[in-house]
C-alpha cells in the first residue's frame, strides 16, 4: 500500500508541475542551506571582537577590588566613605563565569546589523509607552483624586515636620517639601474622608533628620508612634491595614522610617526618591519613584546638538564602587570628562557643553543629575542597577536616556559613538519633550513634577473603598 501511494504521489507530480518549477523545488533546499552558512559566517564575524571584549572586562572586573583598595594612595581625590548596601559585588567584582553577558555595545552591534534595534536599543521611539491612555487616565485623574491629609496645627511641638514650610525648600532634597506645599495648597485634597482614594501622613523625612529631637536614629520610633496615634485616633487605617495611605520621603535615610513598623512598610505606598527595587523595602507595583531634583528657576535653556563639543560629562563625590570604577576607566579621557570633586568651571556650562551627561549610583540610585541633565537639554546615561526609574510605567525611558549596566563601563564610549547623529537627535528631542515632568513650580502646573507624582498615587489608589458610617468616623 506504501509503495503504491509513493508511485501515484510521483506520477501526480510528474504530470501537474513544469520541468522549470521542478528545478527550482530541488535548488530551494540548497539555497537554504547556503543563506544559514553565511548568516552563520556574518555572526562569527561580527562577533569576534565579543571575546577580546569580554576578556578586557573580565581583567578590569579582576583588578578592580585591588585597584579601590589602593586608590587613595595613587589619586589625590578625597574618598568619602561610603557603605555597600547593595549587591555592587555582583555588579563589579563579578567572577569570569558572570563576564559570558554580551556587553551592551555589542548586542547594539548585533542589533544594527540585522535591523532588529536601533542605536538606543529600542524599537518605539516614543517618548511615552502609550500617549493618548495616559492623556486620557491624566484628565480623569485631575477631576477625581482626592487626597485626606492628616490634620496638624501650627501649635503641634512637631509643626517643624508635619506641616509644610512656609518658603520654597531647595537643595538636593527638595522634591519632599515641595511635594507636600504642592498637595497642601491643591484642590487634591478633601476634608471628607468618604472622599478620599488615599490618605496622606504629612511628615517629612528630611525635616525628622535636621530636628535634633528625633534625628536619625529617632526616625523609626517617630513613625511607629505616629502610626498608633492614628490608629487610635481615626478609624481609616484600620479599614485596609494601611494599604490606602501613603509618605513621601527624598532621603535615602527614609527606607529606615518603618523599620519599627514592618507590617504597615508592607502596606503603605512609598512616593520615595531612593526607588531601587534590590532589597526588599521598595515594591515597584506598590511604591511610586519621586524625582529627585534640585529646584532650578527661570526657563530652562536650550543649545543645539552641534554647540555641545563634549561626549559625556560627569562630576562628583568618591562615594560609591560604581563612581570609583568610572574614574579609574575614563579619568583620563579627552572625550568622557570624568570629574570627582569640585569643578573650576559653572557646573552648568558642563551640561550645556555636553552631549550625554552620566548619572551614576552613589550612596543610592537616585541623584539629582537626571533632572539636571533634562533641563539643561543633556541627554542622560543611567548608570545605576536597580534604580526605579521615576515615571518609568508612563515614560519610554531608553527614548531620551541611555541605560548601561555597571560591568559595562570599559565599553562605556564605544556604546556612545556607537549611537548616529540621527539617533542622538532623537535622543535629544524626546529629553526635551519629557523634561517638564522633572521640574517643580510654585504654584504647579499641568504635567510637573508634582502632577505626575499625583498620577503615579493615582494609577496605584484601591479600586473598592470601605465607606464609613458616622458611628465608624467618631470612634
Amino acid at each position: 500500500m506504501g509503495k503504491q501511494s509513493s508511485s501515484l504521489v510521483y506520477q501526480i507530480f510528474q504530470r501537474r508541475f513544469p520541468a522549470t518549477f521542478k528545478g527550482l523545488f530541488y535548488f530551494l533546499p540548497l539555497s537554504l542551506a547556503l543563506t544559514t552558512l553565511l548568516l552563520i559566517f556574518i555572526y562569527i564575524s561580527t562577533t569576534a571582537n565579543v571575546t577580546k571584549t569580554h576578556s578586557q572586562t573580565t581583567l578590569y572586573l579582576q583588578t578592580l577590588p585591588s585597584l579601590i583598595n589602593n586608590i587613595d594612595q595613587t589619586s589625590n581625590l578625597p574618598i568619602v566613605p561610603f557603605e555597600d548596601n547593595e549587591d555592587d559585588n555582583d555588579n563589579l567584582f563579578a567572577d569570569p563565569s558572570r563576564t559570558a553577558r554580551l556587553s551592551r555595545a555589542n548586542q547594539w552591534l548585533l542589533g544594527n546589523l540585522f535591523g532588529l534595534i536601533d542605536g538606543n536599543d529600542t524599537n518605539n521611539k516614543e517618548a511615552y509607552h502609550d500617549g493618548d491612555d495616559f492623556l486620557q487616565d491624566y484628565k480623569q485623574m485631575n477631576k477625581s483624586l482626592k487626597i485626606y491629609v492628616y490634620p496638624h496645627s501650627k501649635d503641634d511641638p512637631f509643626a517643624n515636620v508635619l506641616l509644610p514650610p512656609d518658603t520654597d525648600y531647595k537643595g538636593n532634597y527638595a522634591s519632599e517639601l515641595m511635594f507636600k506645599k504642592a498637595l497642601m495648597e491643591s484642590h487634591f485634597v478633601t476634608k471628607d474622608p468618604n472622599e478620599a482614594h488615599l490618605f496622606y501622613m504629612p511628615f517629612s523625612i528630611s525635616s525628622m533628620r535636621s530636628d535634633p529631637r528625633i534625628d536619625v536614629h529617632g526616625i523609626p520610633d517617630f513613625v511607629q508612634n505616629y502610626i498608633s496615634n492614628i490608629t487610635l485616633k481615626y478609624p481609616y487605617w484600620n479599614r485596609t491595614g494601611g494599604a490606602d495611605h501613603f509618605y513621601v520621603a527624598c532621603h535615602s535615610i527614609g527606607k529606615i522610617a518603618f523599620e519599627k513598623a514592618f507590617v504597615a512598610r508592607l502596606n503603605v505606598i512609598q512616593l520615595v526618591c531612593s526607588s531601587t527595587y534590590f532589597p526588599s523595602s521598595y515594591l515597584p507595583h506598590k511604591d511610586a519613584s519621586l524625582p529627585q531634583v534640585w529646584p532650578r528657576g527661570g526657563d530652562p535653556p536650550n543649545l543645539l546638538t552641534s554647540q555641545r563639543k563634549r561626549l559625556a560629562f560627569f562630576a562628583g563625590a568618591v562615594n560609591s564602587p560604581v563612581r570609583i570604577a568610572l574614574l579609574k576607566v575614563w579619568e583620563n579621557d579627552t572625550e568622557i570628562f570624568a570629574h570627582f570633586g569640585r569643578l573650576k568651571t559653572p557646573y552648568s556650562e558642563q551640561l550645556l557643553g555636553s552631549k550625554f551627561c552620566i548619572h551614576v549610583k552613589g550612596f543610592e540610585v537616585n541623584t539629582a543629575r537626571v533632572a539636571d541633565a533634562l533641563f539643561y537639554g543633556c541627554v542622560p546615561i543611567i548608570l545605576a542597577n536597580h534604580y526605579d526609574l521615576p515615571f518609568t510605567d508612563i515614560l519610554n525611558w531608553k527614548s531620551f536616556s541611555v541605560v548601561v549596566h555597571h560591568i559595562d563601563i570599559p565599553v562605556l564610549k564605544k556604546i556612545l559613538l556607537g549611537i548616529s547623529n540621527e539617533e542622538f537627535a532623537m535622543l535629544q528631542s524626546n529629553a526635551l519633550r519629557v523634561r517638564k515632568h522633572f521640574q517643580w513650580h510654585t504654584p504647579p502646573i499641568d504635567f510637573d513634577a508634582f502632577h505626575m507624582s499625583m498620577y503615579e498615587l493615582w494609577k496605584r489608589r484601591g479600586v473598592v473603598r470601605v465607606r464609613l458610617t458616622p458611628s465608624m468616623e467618631f470612634m
